[in-house]
């Protein structure tokens, strides 16, 4: 079981790395990758206060997999927008792996996102506000980009 010394941190080379879809083959493998993103982001969570998804490669685990878990559980597997708004809004993006900064970005204000279930069935999902804020974030995790490198500008960064 992977745990809090298990998370990849700022300046980690696997942070900028693009991760790998997953294969129907390797379901077997998400429950025990969703059973330590759970763990990790249930650490997170007593530490630092915060936290409601998470991403695999957050746990070097390079395959495209996120994990949210607000009122339910909900594993994203192989996920991508098919819509993102034109409209955008700002707001002080925090991520677990460098969980004292806080980073001012813009993000769409509506996603759809389409994924594949842990039964590796099809779903679809319009997320607004901060659920689109949030999967945009975990997504960005998937292509090896970091809210960092989505600064709104020099003076977009504060301590928590």
């Amino acid at each position: 079981m992977k745990t809090l010394k298990d998370l990849v941190l700022l300046g980690n080379p696997l942070l900028y790395k693009v991760s790998s879809p997953i294969k129907k083959s390797e379901l077997p493998l998400v429950t025990k990758w969703v059973a330590d993103l759970d763990n990790v982001m249930k650490e997170i969570r007593m530490k630092y206060n915060f936290g409601r998804a998470i991403a695999a490669p957050q746990l070097g685990i390079m395959r495209r997999l996120i994990y949210m878990n607000i009122e339910k559980p909900i594993v994203f597997i192989n996920p991508e927008f098919t819509y993102m708004s034109d409209e955008k809004m700002e707001i002080w993006d925090d991520c677990m792996s460098f969980p004292n900064l806080l980073v001012k970005v813009k993000r769409h204000k509506k996603v759809t996102i389409k994924y594949l279930d842990e039964n590796w069935e099809t779903q679809k999902w319009e997320l607004k506000n901060d659920l689109s804020e949030l999967l945009q974030h975990e997504y960005d995790h998937l292509d090896g980009i970091l809210c960092t490198m989505r600064a709104i500008d020099l003076k977009s960064f504060k301590w928590r």
